[in-house]
């Protein structure tokens, strides 16, 4: 059992940008997504990746401003998020899970078996 580890938090201005990045000791599961937390707020999926074909899925929330990769050379999966808003305020996780889902979008916190500790992003006006 690997845990992922996020970094790439931070603070920024409404309209900039940032990117996360997560690591899981040298492997990428089949699986990984990003997921936010406000306070106050239930954790949400953000974006998902199938690794293995490199098809992603995305909130309609953030459809368009954010972008989930990777790079299979680093085993480091990535979450650009342009056009940053107030709303974007939260601690992003990073998520794996061990095999694939079908059937469905994977954006559910049920979906996935291991977490990251998180890192704190803040978008002010």
């Amino acid at each position: 059992q690997v845990r992922p580890v996020e970094s790439g938090g931070g603070s920024v201005q409404a309209g900039g940008s940032l990117r996360l990045s997560c690591t899981t000791s040298g492997y990428i599961y089949p699986l990984m997504a990003w997921f936010r937390q406000a306070p106050g707020k239930q954790r949400a999926g953000v974006a998902t990746l199938y690794t293995r074909d490199d098809r992603p899925y995305y909130a309609d929330s953030v459809k368009g401003r954010f972008t989930i990769s990777q790079d299979k050379g680093k085993k480091t999966v990535y979450l650009q998020m342009n056009s940053l808003k107030v709303e974007d305020t939260a601690i992003y996780y990073c998520a794996a899970r061990r095999g694939i889902l079908l059937g469905r979008i994977p954006l559910g916190r049920s979906d996935y078996d291991y977490w990251g500790q998180g890192t704190q992003v803040t978008v002010s006006s």
